[in-house]
């Protein structure tokens, strides 16, 4: 697959790329909302909303080294309850793109591309279809579906956050404390941890996780931009056990879903299902890539958005307006 060279066990981890600027943005009922901009200030600008868990600097080196070179602006945003963000559960997904509206008018930003991970594909549709054509094209990287609703459909392990979503309301924040205070005392075992992971993981992840590129972005964000707090994977799994407070024919933006069709986490069946109901998506599939292949491909998904947002068309392969695309394959 285009994009996952492997690099050598035993390599040198390249130094990542640091954030230009890091902090956070008070929001219009005081909260904060923490963010890491890379790449071009001058430049589009692309969010990239991480997954469940993660938090602002979960961006591969690829797609900092990426907006350098191309005059892109890359923001990494914290959702409530990770890193410098104040903690918060939203009653519905919907909610968070006021937050994101507030952080983009005050990084002067009106037009962006946005690009969801996992847990962060939900709240790239809700930016979609609440901001409109500010949203000039959407990515979503082996995307969480819904599971109440029209749009719903079950499996994957989102269905067991269904089944323990009303322990996690009533435990959230204990529950969030114990894992910031476990997540700080493993700090120092930190890569034997992530290798041990990488083992028992299927192997397209496996292959990524051996990049030492990627384990270096994962460690920072989990020990630097997570650090602070722990408790927004627990909020986002109850967010998405509830009505998400828009449909997915509410989101008329651009979207290509890239999924990977050994996804152990998020069935592939999630992401054919989506680009189904979706008015304007096309469906590109990772093959033999499990749940973290987006992260090996991101110039292939700058490339593709940036290409959406030029062209102004409604993306490579689209179909008309209610019809599903036939889905594509990735080399």
């Amino acid at each position: 697959m285009a994009g996952v060279n492997p690099v050598p066990l035993g390599c040198p981890i390249p130094e990542l790329i640091k954030p230009r600027l890091e902090g956070s943005v008070g929001l219009r009922d005081g909260r904060r909302m923490g963010f890491a901009e890379f790449g071009d200030v001058r430049g589009r600008t692309v969010i990239w909303l991480h997954g469940t868990p993660g938090a602002r600097r979960q961006i591969p080196h690829e797609a900092r080294a990426f907006a350098l070179e191309n005059q892109v602006r890359l923001v990494g945003i914290d959702r409530p309850g990770i890193g410098s963000s104040s903690p918060h559960v939203y009653t519905r997904i919907s909610s968070f793109a006021e937050d994101l509206d507030a952080v983009a008018e005050a990084l002067g930003v009106e037009e962006m591309a946005i690009i969801g991970l996992s847990g962060g594909g939900p709240y790239a549709l809700a930016v979609g279809a609440t901001l409109g054509d500010r949203v000039r094209a959407i990515g979503v990287l082996g995307g969480v579906a819904p599971t109440v609703g029209p749009d719903a459909i079950d499996g994957g392990l989102v269905a067991f956050g269904v089944r323990v979503s009303w322990a996690l309301r009533w435990g959230r924040v204990p529950l969030g404390m114990t894992l910031g205070a476990l997540l700080r005392a493993i700090r120092p075992l930190g890569s034997p941890a992530l290798d041990l992971f990488a083992r028992v993981s299927p192997e397209g992840d496996r292959r990524l996780l051996g990049r030492p590129e990627l384990k270096a972005m994962f460690l920072d964000d989990l020990f630097n931009g997570s650090r602070r707090q722990f408790q927004g994977p627990i909020a986002d799994v109850i967010a998405f056990t509830k009505d998400w407070g828009f449909l997915a024919a509410d989101v008329r933006v651009p979207v290509v879903w890239w999924h990977g069709d050994h996804d152990h986490i998020i069935p592939f069946a999630h992401g054919v299902h989506m680009v189904t109901r979706l008015p304007r998506a096309t469906l590109q599939i990772m093959s033999g890539e499990s749940h973290l292949g987006g992260l090996g491909i991101a110039e292939e998904i700058f490339t593709t958005l940036l290409g959406i947002w030029d062209s102004g068309r409604s993306g490579p392969g689209s179909a008309p307006e209610g019809q599903a695309p036939a889905p594509a394959e990735t080399a």
